[in-house]
Parts: C-alpha cells; structure tokens; sequence
C-alpha cells in the first residue's frame, strides 16, 4: 500500500527476536500487517487517521499485541525513508 523504506528495530527488538523465535515470527507477521494497511489494535479515529497518511504523506503508526508476546509499534516516517519496529517504551 506504501513504500516503507529501511526496515529497521530498535535494540531491544532485535534483542528478544535473537532470543525468541516466536516473537521473532509476530513481529514478522506485524510487519507485513502493517504493509498492507492491517493498523492492528489501533481505535477506529487512529485507523482512519493512518489511512489519510497513506495519500498524505504523513506518519503511519500500527499496534500490535498478542498475549504471548510483548505489545509493538510499526511506525513508518512520513518520507517513508524507514520503518521501525519497537517496544512502546522505546518510543
């Protein structure tokens, strides 16, 4: 749906996929969530905000929980230069 740029994760991301193959698999599948406009668990105003970005070249955000997992963030920037995953507390 948009370009996402340099893929990248934050320390801590890239930390716990080293060390745990299933997080390393939903972070994967977030990401690719995320690529084709999935916001995940995002509020309907924060989705529709985020399918503005997509035409506005802005900032788009997604979340994504599981419960066995760690809560992450997608966030593309708005020149689509970069994509990152990351831990809320990294933000």
């Amino acid at each position: 749906m948009f370009k996402t740029g340099r893929q990248v994760t934050t320390a801590a991301v890239a930390s716990k996929t080293a060390r745990d193959n299933g997080f390393a698999r939903f972070a994967l599948r977030s990401l690719a969530r995320h690529i084709t406009g999935d916001w995940g668990d995002l509020s309907e105003y924060d989705k529709a905000v985020n399918d503005l970005a997509i035409h506005d070249g802005q900032r788009i955000l997604s979340a994504y929980e599981d419960p066995l997992y760690p809560k992450i963030w997608i966030i593309t920037e708005a020149d689509r230069s970069s994509t990152c995953i990351l831990f809320p507390e990294d933000y």
